[in-house]
């Protein structure tokens, strides 16, 4: 894209300043000063490269300097070059307050985008409209990935830019919007890309020392980015109250969970029905509940559900003979293995026994 010509108007009286500080020596009055403040907002305003302004400052003081000292008394040039030094600090000041509000302005814009796109907010024709300037096309699926490690991040953080950093080297001209929100790194993308949300995944596995990442689901249409978003949190969530320490957790892995606990009430009646009685044993139920945890996740194998839990085998038969005594389930047992699995499960996400049901 073409340079936007720069007027000789953009300098203002720079070379009628030059030819009296040629010929006084005295410097730039004040209200000088701040018309060069106003002259270097406008070219910012405008869209000019400094650089090229400076380079306009030097270029018209060679051709006013000495065709100004010509026949005058001429200062000296100690008086002309700070004079000059005044003129061009004073616009660059101007250009770079300019540049500092406008990106003040497009970083609120760019918030309030934001914000509105993960929540839900706002209509959702214009929120579409405004995605555009973002370099997102709304009407596409999306899909958003979520980071989450060891300490809350913001954009300016050293972790969330190395990540952005290595995304748009690997990715340049992919439409991506990378940011954060509540402390997280959230990352979104078209559906159709998934290998942007991997790459993603496994960079801010990286950059966070071993966080966690959640990936939800593609949706099209302008809600389906805060359908994606709500799915990699809920993904976090569920593996923060289930223990699963996977680096990457997809929302499409983990949909049986939410249909688990669409009926509360249901749920929380199993777990009372199948794992109430544990709370008898000595030492209550948590011990037991956890042997049953380890001895699903290790497959119903014996040997190493006690090596998980640093039991011999003996002692964990032991254990699973007192479940079922207390239950009147067997653990061992495929006829009842899956109700007392899925109260184990419920019993996970409802935070049982530590909170009542």
């Amino acid at each position: 894209m073409a340079e936007p010509r720069m007027p000789e108007e953009m300098l203002g009286n720079y070379a009628h300043i030059l030819a009296e500080v040629a010929t006084t020596g005295r410097r730039l009055t004040r209200n000088e000063l701040e018309i060069r403040r106003a002259l270097g907002r406008d070219a910012a305003d405008a869209g000019h490269q400094l650089r090229a302004l400076v380079t306009m400052h030097l270029a018209q003081t060679r051709e006013a300097w000495p065709r100004a000292a010509a026949g005058n008394s001429p200062a000296t040039v100690d008086a002309v070059l700070a004079a000059v030094e005044q003129a061009v600090d004073a616009f660059a000041e101007g250009f770079e307050r300019a540049q500092r509000l406008t990106v003040r302005r497009e970083e609120a814009a760019r918030r309030e985008f934001i914000d509105d796109l993960l929540y839900g907010r706002s209509d959702l024709v214009r929120l579409a409209e405004r995605a555009t300037r973002f370099g997102l096309r709304l009407s596409r699926a999306h899909a958003v990935a979520v980071a989450s490690g060891p300490e809350a991040y913001t954009e300016t953080d050293a972790v969330p830019r190395s990540v952005e950093a290595a995304l748009l080297t690997r990715f340049s001209g992919r439409k991506i919007l990378l940011t954060t929100k509540d402390g997280r790194i959230v990352c979104i993308a078209p559906g159709s890309q998934p290998d942007v949300l991997r790459y993603f995944a496994k960079q801010s596995h990286a950059a966070t020392d071993g966080g966690q990442v959640a990936v939800g689901r593609p949706h099209k249409g302008p809600g389906g980015v805060v359908h994606s978003y709500d799915e990699a949190l809920e993904a976090l969530d569920l593996a923060e109250r289930m223990g699963m320490e996977d680096p990457v957790l997809y929302a499409s892995d983990l949909l049986v969970y939410p249909v688990l606990t669409r009926d509360r009430q249901a749920m929380a009646d199993l777990v009372r029905s199948e794992l109430g009685p544990l709370q008898k044993a000595r030492g209550g139920a948590e011990p037991l509940l956890k042997t049953l945890a380890v001895y699903f996740d290790a497959g119903c194998v014996a040997a190493e559900t006690a090596r998980r839990l640093a039991l011999s085998v003996r002692a964990l038969t032991y254990r699973l003979e007192r479940i079922h005594q207390l239950t009147g389930s067997d653990p061992a047992d495929p006829m009842h293995r899956y109700s007392l699995q899925t109260a184990v499960i419920g019993a996970r996400l409802l935070d049982w026994p530590a909170k009542e049901l």
